[in-house]
């Protein structure tokens, strides 16, 4: 078996493993083939590196619990970075095994770990990509789980997603099919970072 279709096997195999399921499926390995679908839509010449760092994004997550952070943003943004970290140390660990040279596994980890954000047009595709999936398939569960949220706080969220994507992710995200009330949010942020997303848009490497 090739290098890249034994790390992807790999990963859906450790992944195996969540304790979470989705329609009788481990919840990673639905979250990992929604990554690898969008990824394929939005780059069709999408390296086999991307398509590592996409299937890996979120590589046996449920080993970080977010409740052994505090509450809280700078409690979140822990748990984040320890996730992105633990992510990059299994797939390493994985083409590792499967004949990937430092090079290539220093260069998913960066990915992983959004090192390259805004500087690296493969980061900012996995950035893209990851945005897309979160409002394609989570934000209705986003929303019912944050119900105590008022719009402003939602579009402020939203905003914050929005600055971190490129021109091409937000066109994918304004032609997916979403409920009333989300396309409503969206539109409100893209109104509200209207600046922002122009300068931004000036120095899109995607």
């Amino acid at each position: 078996m090739p290098a890249f279709d034994a790390t992807i096997a790999a990963i859906d195999a450790a992944n195996a493993d969540d304790p979470r399921r989705v329609d009788g499926r481990a919840f990673e390995i639905v979250y990992a083939e929604r990554m690898s679908a969008r990824l394929a839509a939005l780059y069709p010449q999408a390296s086999d590196l991307l398509k590592i760092a996409a299937r890996a994004q979120h590589l046996r997550r449920w080993e970080i619990a977010r409740g052994a952070y505090e509450e809280g943003r700078r409690g979140y943004n822990d748990w984040r970075r320890a996730c992105r970290i633990h992510h990059a140390q299994l797939v390493g660990d994985i083409m590792c095994a499967h004949g990937y040279d430092e090079d290539a596994i220093a260069h998913v980890g960066a990915l992983i770990r959004k090192e390259q954000l805004k500087k690296d047009p493969e980061s900012q595709a996995l950035e893209n990509v990851v945005a897309v999936v979160f409002l394609e398939h989570y934000f209705d569960e986003f929303l019912e789980k944050y119900a105590g949220y008022d719009d402003e706080k939602l579009i402020d969220i939203l905003g914050k997603t929005l600055c971190k994507m490129s021109p091409k992710g937000h066109a994918a995200a304004l032609a997916l099919p979403l409920p009333e009330r989300g396309r409503r949010l969206v539109e409100a942020a893209v109104a509200r970072e209207a600046e922002a997303l122009a300068r931004l848009a000036a120095v899109a490497i995607d």
